[in-house]
């Protein structure tokens, strides 16, 4: 065979070898574009640092298992214009998503998420120490108490009650002072807006002040129920100049030496919050109340009742009357029936 031929056989193979290779890669490079990104069963969550550039991520994911081809991954976010904008975080990676899901998952952003509940009821200092224990949240404040919280959030403290109890919605590495913040706006908003519906001639002047109540009924309602009909008592108390005369006040009042139990001489004691010693309102919230506590105050139940008793089971017993009351107390809490 002479050197042309042998030049143009060798030409014929490699041309035939290369469009043979381009094929298989084309196909190969459609189904990339188009197939699932991975055959992994489970999504995986994948966690993208702050400053991570498209080839680290497109590695991260490789790793995973959730990219085939990182290299190819790199060159269609350039191609598409997107080489740079991966949002850091932590995102949950459907392994049957297809590589424009992916792409737009990332360039979007959508983290992960954790769920945080602030439980109605509770004090500010109890729902701080559960913000400490939170997993993937950041500490910003330390230590975090409420004089810190009140800094970072340019408040002057007391902060108690002023925190919307609900459920609220972290990404990892979030800060402990911008979930509590959101939480904070979350009660504001909502106070605002009761406190424009109110009704007309209720005993408090401020909406503050209509917060420290909502309080009080928020611990004395184990029946949500009934949260509107406590207001309404307490409502006509303070127009009588009554005193409140509310069991949670005082326990919020004697902080640790509070063992489970109230004693007359705990009654007797004077504090700010004891509402058996003090007329009128506390000076501040008691613990964090719920928005139906809120909006109990600001439209409490028409009664005549001025006392209720725990009947044991969540439910109280209303009373217009001191002797009806205390009756209802010999039944109730003595357990003496007549």
């Amino acid at each position: 065979m002479n050197t042309s031929k042998w030049k143009l056989l060798t030409l014929t193979l490699v041309s035939s070898g290369l469009v043979i290779w381009l094929s298989v890669e084309g196909w190969a490079f459609r189904q990339f574009l188009t197939q699932p990104i991975s055959s992994l069963s489970e999504p995986k969550v994948v966690s993208i640092p702050q400053g991570t550039t498209t080839r680290q991520a497109a590695q991260r994911l490789h790793q995973a298992q959730l990219l085939r081809h990182p290299e190819w991954f790199v060159w269609v976010m350039k191609w598409q214009g997107l080489d740079g904008q991966i949002k850091a975080g932590e995102m949950e990676i459907q392994p049957q998503w297809d590589l424009t899901t992916l792409m737009d998952a990332l360039v979007q952003g959508k983290t992960v998420t954790y769920p945080f509940t602030l439980i109605a009821g509770e004090t500010l200092a109890q729902a701080l120490e559960r913000v400490q224990k939170l997993d993937k949240v950041r500490q910003t404040l330390t230590p975090l108490n409420e004089q810190t919280l009140a800094d970072a959030l340019g408040q002057e403290p007391p902060l108690e009650g002023q925190f919307l109890p609900e459920t609220y919605f972290y990404a990892a590495e979030e800060a402990d002072v911008t979930l509590l913040k959101r939480a904070y706006q979350a009660l504001q908003r909502r106070l605002d807006q009761a406190w424009s519906q109110r009704d007309d001639n209720l005993p408090y002047q401020t909406p503050y002040e209509a917060l420290i109540l909502a309080s009080i009924v928020e611990k004395e309602s184990g029946y949500a129920a009934e949260r509107s009909k406590i207001a309404g008592v307490f409502v006509n108390r303070l127009r009588l100049g009554m005193r409140l005369q509310s069991d949670p006040t005082v326990i919020y009042g004697m902080q640790e030496r509070y063992d489970g139990n109230i004693r007359k001489k705990d009654l007797q004691t004077k504090t700010p919050w004891n509402t058996y010693r003090i007329n009128g309102l506390p000076p501040t919230p008691i613990a964090l109340p719920s928005a139906d506590a809120i909006d109990a105050v600001m439209q409490p139940e028409e009664t005549e009742a001025l006392y209720f008793v725990s009947k044991g089971n969540g439910e109280h017993y209303f009373s217009k009357t001191l002797a009806e009351h205390n009756r209802a107390v010999r039944k109730y809490i003595l357990n003496i029936v007549p």
